[in-house]
This record gives C-alpha cells, sequence and structure tokens, in this order.
C-alpha cells in the first residue's frame, strides 16, 4: 500500500490514510537502527502525502518512550560490532566513578529494559572472564580494536536473561524459586500480564492467589514486589522475605518523623 500510495496521484481514500498513519506512527518507534535510516525519506513522503489528506496524521499506537534519553546513537554501531565480533576499547563512566576509564570488551548482546539500554559482554582479563553489563548511557565513547582478536562468550547470550526480571545478573547467579501471594483485587493483573513467563499458579481463593516464579533474586525483582505494596506478600524463601522486610523498616524510618508531626 505506501509504495503504490506513493506513485499514485489519484487522492487516498480513508482506509487507506488509516492504515498508513498506523504505519508511520510505527515505524517512527524505530530509531536508533540504520534499519530505519533506509526507510527515513520514505516515511518523510508518506508524513507529507498524510498531511495533504488531512491536517494532521495521528497514531493509534503509542509505544513507551524516551526521547530523553543517552546513549541512543550507540545502538546500531555497537550491533555492528556484536554481529562482525569486533574487540571493542569503551570509555565507560559509571555511576559510582569520579571518572571515565578505558575497559578492553568483547560485546555479546544488547538489551532493552524500561527504555534504558545494555551491552551484555566481558571484559579483557577481568576476574577470570566474569560478565559485564555495560548503560549505553554511561558510554563516553568507544571504538575497534581492529588488532585485538575477539574471544567468543563461553555461555549463551541470548538465554542469559531468561531467568531474571531486569538486567542485574552475574554469571555465578542461580534462579530461585520464588513464592508470592497477591490479593484479589490484583491477582487480574497479574495473572493477565505474569511476573516472568516461569510463573505458575499455585492456588487460588477468595483472598487473592499464591503464584511461584524461578527467577534470579535481584534489585529488579525487589522492586517489582515492593511496588506492589500491600497488595503482595513474599510467602518463601525467608531470605528475600527478610531483605524487602529490612527495606520496608528503611522506608518506615524515613516517615517517622513526618508521622509524629502530623499527629
Amino acid at each position: 500500500i505506501y509504495s503504490s500510495a506513493l506513485a499514485s496521484k489519484n487522492p487516498l481514500s480513508k482506509q487507506d490514510v488509516d492504515t498508513l498513519t498506523e504505519v508511520v506512527g510505527v515505524l517512527k518507534q524505530f530509531k536508533g537502527f540504520s534499519y530505519f535510516d533506509e526507510l527515513t525519506e520514505m516515511v518523510s513522503r508518506l508524513e507529507d502525502k498524510l498531511y495533504k489528506q488531512q491536517h494532521k496524521g495521528l497514531s493509534y499506537i503509542d509505544f513507551e518512550k524516551n526521547e530523553l534519553l543517552k546513549g541512543l546513537e550507540y545502538i546500531d554501531p555497537l550491533h555492528k560490532a556484536i554481529i562482525n565480533r569486533k574487540t571493542l576499547l569503551i570509555t565507560y563512566q559509571s555511576f559510582k566513578s569520579k571518572q571515565a576509564n578505558a575497559i578492553e570488551y568483547y560485546p555479546y548482546l544488547l538489551k532493552e529494559y524500561r527504555n534504558r539500554w545494555f551491552l551484555l559482554g566481558r571484559r579483557k582479563n577481568h576476574k577470570s572472564g566474569n560478565i559485564t553489563l555495560l548503560a549505553l548511557d554511561r558510554i563516553v565513547a568507544f571504538s575497534e580494536m581492529h588488532n585485538e582478536p575477539f574471544v567468543e562468550s563461553a555461555f549463551n547470550p541470548h538465554t542469559f536473561f531468561d531467568d531474571v526480571i531486569g538486567v542485574t545478573k552475574s554469571s555465578n547467579d542461580r534462579p530461585q524459586n520464588i513464592t508470592l501471594w497477591v490479593d484479589k483485587e490484583n491477582a487480574p493483573y497479574v495473572l493477565t500480564k505474569p511476573l516472568h513467563p516461569s510463573q505458575e499458579l499455585r492456588k487460588q481463593d477468595d483472598s487473592g492467589i499464591i503464584i511461584n516464579i524461578c527467577v534470579v533474586i535481584n534489585f529488579e525483582l525487589e522492586r517489582e514486589i515492593l511496588g506492589f505494596g500491600e497488595r503482595m506478600k513474599i510467602l518463601s524463601p525467608r531470605r528475600l522475605k527478610q531483605r524487602l522486610v529490612n527495606r520496608l523498616n528503611g522506608s518506615l524510618a524515613l516517615y517517622e518523623n513526618d508521622i509524629e508531626g502530623v499527629r
């Protein structure tokens, strides 16, 4: 439809306009990859034609995005470096570091989580080949090391995140069975949008549901559970339950003076 629309001088039908509006809206979401660059001219021409047909073309598909996010310009060159098995010299400054450091790095996979992009790989000569995850928004610059041979991964990067919520995971982490109670009001949301693909329903009654997931215990998991507040409770393991109790007590302590003032 888009090729015929561009070639034809005949007015577009309402169905054509609606369809092309949706297509343009979707294509404009894919920024960062060079594949989109090849479509840019076509999309612009489509938009121009649509705007002549109607005052403003509206997309009825709205992807979650963050236009202010840094590091998006690195997505495509890093993707090419992974495909071509190139060793990289990355200048990187973490939030905890006062200055940027140079890292010799073997890239294996690009990972997106909640609109933030990460690079999964391994640092050269670092802790017996431990896996390192770099946030693209903390990369200052990088270049290919043409004379440095690429070292293949000793693990499968495509399945590395299968047993985790989020991106925080080391090569030594192993998934654990986690049992959760969810109240009846939030049960439908958790059932229709599982916390993780491993989620299994264990019990359901008038008070709510009990589910089980098998994932690595990390910060993102804790944040997910805490996000439900009093609507979700950890039944096991005990260690995770205690960690969240400690965090909740710490949160409560922040408000103790405010609560006393109100009283």
